[in-house]
């Protein structure tokens, strides 16, 4: 069965496993429980999903790509992403907990401002959370807090109660992140060579003019992570992001340029990649503080 199901609520998803929804925009579910089981689904989420998968019972594609998770992992979906599952099983309860939760749960909140910084949401292929046992223990923790105040019924302070208990295990997930970025210093210093390697070949010869300036996602792309962990883990490691590095270079380009040639100021802007002059003149401007015929007068004194 090939049906695309539009997720676009936590109850839709409960029916779908036989599980109890106790508020219509949050629930947290245990697949051990389910009476029912999907042996493949694509789902298009309109609401937020994290899963603690504590064994590996499905293969998961994320956009075109099978997203490489283990036992004892996380991963998440926020709403406009698809995936698909595929079972691999006979059993219809899994070892597999998680909280579902609408956007609309967040309005009027500070989480509602928020959610965007827990970028893991959109983390894709080989970025799922490697908890250890005890990193496990508090998400469990998490979770089971939250269905208490799901069990305890509805009240005028409910909806903060529950957005709060949210927040914290978002920044849990948030802090083993970083913990996982920290843990896997070999991996990420390769990446950040590869990255400098990169951005060099990109301004040699005439690739810069003729494409203009590059992107974080066209590194991100080369280097076959999301753009939001490739920015995550290059400002972990070096306290800068992407664009920054990627301005520097510019910089660095420019200076060499500006001293070791005779072409113009707008020459070097488009052989640099930019598409006005002006706005490689606002950048310089801003990174070095005077204006590149400025810089290209005090070098040549």
């Amino acid at each position: 069965m090939n049906k695309i199901f539009n997720l676009g609520s936590v109850d839709q998803y409960n029916k779908l496993y036989g599980l109890e929804t106790l508020n219509p925009l949050v629930s947290v579910i245990n697949l051990n429980k389910a009476t029912r089981q999907m042996n493949y689904a694509h789902w298009h989420y309109g609401i937020y999903a994290l899963y603690l998968k504590l064994e590996k019972a499905c293969d998961i594609r994320y956009g075109r790509q099978n997203y490489d998770y283990q036992e004892g992992t996380i991963v998440c979906f926020a709403p406009g992403q698809d995936a698909e599952t595929t079972l691999i099983t006979d059993r219809v309860q899994v070892n597999a907990l998680g909280i579902l939760f609408h956007p609309d749960l967040l309005l009027g909140t500070s989480l509602g401002k928020t959610i965007k910084k827990y970028t893991f949401f959109s983390y894709e292929v080989n970025e799922a959370l490697h908890l250890s046992e005890e990193e496990r223990n508090i998400i469990m923790d998490c979770l089971r807090i939250i269905r208490l105040e799901l069990e305890h019924g509805v009240d005028k302070h409910s909806k903060t109660l529950l957005v709060n208990y949210i927040e914290l295990l978002l920044n849990y997930c948030m802090r083993f992140y970083e913990r996982q970025f920290v843990t896997r210093s070999k991996a990420n210093h390769d990446v950040l060579t590869r990255f400098e390697q990169l951005l060099d070949n990109y301004f040699s010869g005439t690739f810069a003019e003729q494409n203009g300036l590059p992107t974080v996602k066209y590194f991100a792309d080369k280097i076959c992570l999301s753009p939001n962990y490739f920015g995550d883990m290059v400002k972990k490691e070096t306290g800068r992001t992407p664009q920054e590095h990627i301005q520097e270079k510019v910089i660095e380009m420019a200076k060499e340029r500006m001293i070791g040639t005779e072409d113009t100021v707008s020459q070097i802007a488009y052989s640099l990649g930019f598409q006005y002059p002006q706005h490689f003149c606002r950048l310089f401007k801003k990174r070095v503080g005077c204006t590149p015929n400025e810089y290209r007068i005090q070098n040549n004194l």
